[in-house]
């Protein structure tokens, strides 16, 4: 790589996977197994910004949902972000009375803000 070549820093990803990793409640040392990978190699992605393999980076960013998108164009609007992906998948799971209730919720901070707007 040249010296004018930008070089992308990986932490923002690797913090990413952290997050959705800890919200899955899986462990480092699980995933490294899962991965077949050493956990110290994880640690590094997820702290230090070690970026991975290709073959990881994709396994990572598909099994937690994580939109590169928001990281590589972030001043692009998303299509989804990593959170909203998240909400998706988790509201795909709920039937419709109970997507009745989180509706009911949504509505409920969106009056809020617009009544903290005023």
């Amino acid at each position: 790589m040249s010296r004018k070549e930008k070089y992308y820093d990986f932490r923002a990803i690797g913090q990413a996977v952290k997050t959705a990793r800890t919200k899955q409640g899986m462990t480092r040392e699980q995933l490294a197994e899962r991965l077949d990978v050493s956990v110290r190699y994880l640690a590094n992605i997820e702290n230090s910004g070690q970026i991975p393999s290709m073959r990881y980076f994709y396994t990572l960013v598909t099994m937690f949902n994580i939109s590169v998108d928001e990281f590589f164009y972030p001043n692009a609007e998303p299509v989804k972000s990593t959170q909203r992906k998240r909400v998706d998948n988790l509201l795909s799971n709920l039937d419709d009375s109970e997507l009745i209730i989180v509706e009911s919720v949504i509505h409920g901070i969106a009056q809020s803000k617009k009544n903290s707007e005023k």
